[in-house]
């Protein structure tokens, strides 16, 4: 599968690409604490008739850091910057998670040309909880001292994998271990205060969106209930919202075939006349 490193002003980002000029542009963003093999497992249905554009966030994975903090708006035009440099010049199909989401709504929001259809999974819209922010205020102050130690390794499993996938998903775990565990440590600082500290409430946007949009939580996700996603799916002129069962923060990870089931079932109900979804 193709992939290049492209300059961006969130810095250089990795970029899969699995049908470079091929038709239907899906482009996939992952959660912060993890990179792009979080998507392995839907990968291989999603690309059958789609051309997969999978970007990997800044201070993840191989992609490297700005030197300064970014916006959510920086991370969307980043993304605008990576379809040109892949020949991407018409709407995609965005799909995104957590973090992957918040830059597809934002995009969304403000550039309708380019977001033809918005899936976000596990992704709540409004903006951190002061608990929530004094916590991670303090795991990121361990983690710049100490490193991905076990202690923060374990704490960021349990809030993104559900009881049952730690429990039942030994390739799930490993994964998000692993990914959190070889990050680089400063770009991933950056990334946590600049997208997860810094987070703004998307709520105000949500109206203002034209594609169809579908908000997808896990039953486990303990800050984007399914209630949650069915008042901002209604917030949406086009937006629906599913929940499943066994997930939390990392549906495609965690439960790849229902995730895969809600993708194209939503594309099939908002495909164009004629044209398979």
């Amino acid at each position: 599968m193709p992939e290049q490193m492209i300059t961006t002003s969130v810095g250089p980002l990795l970029v899969r690409d699995t049908d470079p000029g091929g038709a239907r542009p899906t482009l996939l963003w992952h959660s912060l604490f993890v990179d792009s093999r979080s998507w392995e497992r839907v990968e291989p249905e999603l690309a059958r008739d789609r051309r997969l554009v999978v970007v990997t966030g800044p201070g993840h994975g191989p992609s490297g850091d700005p030197g300064h903090r970014y916006t959510m708006q920086d991370c969307a035009d980043a993304a605008v910057a990576v379809l040109a440099e892949v020949g991407v010049d018409g709407p995609v199909d965005w799909v995104g998670n957590a973090w992957g989401g918040h830059v597809g709504i934002v995009l969304a929001s403000r550039r309708p040309d380019l977001v033809r259809t918005l899936v976000t999974a596990g992704t709540p819209v409004h903006a951190y909880t002061r608990g929530g922010r004094l916590q991670t205020h303090l795991l990121l102050a361990l983690y710049r001292a100490f490193g991905p130690v076990r202690f923060l390794v374990d704490s960021v499993t349990d809030v993104l994998l559900s009881e049952r996938t730690r429990e039942r998903d030994a390739a799930a775990v490993a994964l998000v271990r692993d990914s959190f565990a070889s990050a680089d440590r400063r770009g991933l600082a950056n990334a946590v205060v600049s997208i997860s500290l810094h987070r703004e409430d998307l709520t105000p946007a949500l109206p203002s969106i034209q594609a169809p949009t579908l908000f997808i939580t896990g039953s486990d996700h303990h800050d984007w209930s399914a209630e949650q996603a069915r008042a901002a799916a209604r917030l949406v002129p086009h937006g629906s919202s599913v929940a499943v069962e066994g997930a939390a923060y990392l549906v495609p990870l965690e439960t790849p075939a229902e995730f895969v089931r809600s993708v194209h079932g939503f594309w099939a109900e908002h495909a164009a006349p004629g044209v398979s979804p």
